[in-house]
């Protein structure tokens, strides 16, 4: 029954296979191609392109940020949303109406957040001036170090009620008698949290951890939009490499950089796949 159910769904699911393998999977598979000749000449160079792009400083920047913006955003991403997702659920109704608000910023156009963000903090922007009240020296906040800090909040923000609509999802399946019962045995909140909630709650986790880290790479824009194709070295990503690249026309770099920009995707993506099969 259990495999007529599964031929059941992949039949479902063709019709999206089909159109992921023509506009995905096979023009891909044509850039991987790409990356081994020559840009133009069609002339096959082996892996001298990737050596390269591995050797270009701007591509290691680009690298070294995204990897410390993903290091640093997707802990904290995770772990506030999985709060405030706790929070909501143990308030009932009144949290869930609270938690609609966390939504509000999915809600509201790129553009309008470039806008806000510029209005913010502009070398003469409002939390300079807010920081001025209290004689506290301002600075320009996208064109320093602290940019990357910017970017962070943004990120996060912006994703924070998303990922905690996907938590609150896999808490409701988790059954309440499982909480009455262990509470009637006398356990306490953290002992229900501890061998409840987090034992049951993993798929949900390496599922929403995936669709963090995806997301992640989605803030390009609101770099791009605030600082420009060349912003401060901190908020340099391998989108912005990538880009450069395109309207330079060096289809072969852009080729190598996204071959290894979507090598991490793809082996986590692979690892969840085999996570999830192996669940009983």
């Amino acid at each position: 029954m259990r495999k007529g159910k599964e031929r059941t769904a992949y039949f479902f699911l063709l019709p999206s296979l089909a159109g992921t393998a023509v506009f995905v999977f096979i023009p891909f598979a044509d850039v991987i191609r790409r990356s081994f000749f020559q840009a133009g000449g069609g002339v096959f160079v082996g892996l001298s392109n990737y050596r390269e792009v591995l050797q270009n400083e701007m591509f290691r920047m680009a690298l070294s940020n995204t990897a410390r913006f993903l290091i640093v955003c997707l802990p904290l991403l995770m772990c506030l949303s999985f709060v405030l997702a706790l929070l909501t659920d143990w308030a009932g109704r009144a949290g869930k109406a609270f938690g609609a608000v966390y939504l509000l910023p999915m809600a509201i156009p790129v553009a309008s957040v470039v806008v806000f963000w510029r209005l913010m903090f502009h070398s003469q922007g409002l939390v300079n001036e807010a920081l001025g009240w209290f004689h506290i020296p301002g600075k320009d906040w996208m064109d320093s170090g602290a940019a990357f800090g910017v970017l962070v909040f943004s990120y996060i923000w912006k994703n924070l009620g998303y990922d905690m609509v996907l938590w609150s999802a896999a808490l409701a399946g988790i059954p309440k008698e499982q909480y009455e019962a262990a509470k009637t045995a006398g356990a306490s909140g953290f002992q229900c949290l501890l061998y409840i909630t987090f034992p049951q709650i993993k798929p949900g986790a390496a599922m929403i951890g995936m669709l963090s880290f995806v997301n992640a790479f989605r803030v390009f824009r609101e770099a791009y939009l605030i600082a420009g194709e060349y912003p401060h070295e901190s908020i340099y990503m391998l989108q912005h490499y990538m880009n450069n690249n395109f309207e330079n026309l060096n289809y072969a770099r852009l080729a190598v950089a996204s071959v290894l920009t979507a090598l991490p995707i793809v082996l986590a993506t692979v690892c969840i796949l085999w996570y999830q099969r192996r669940r009983p």
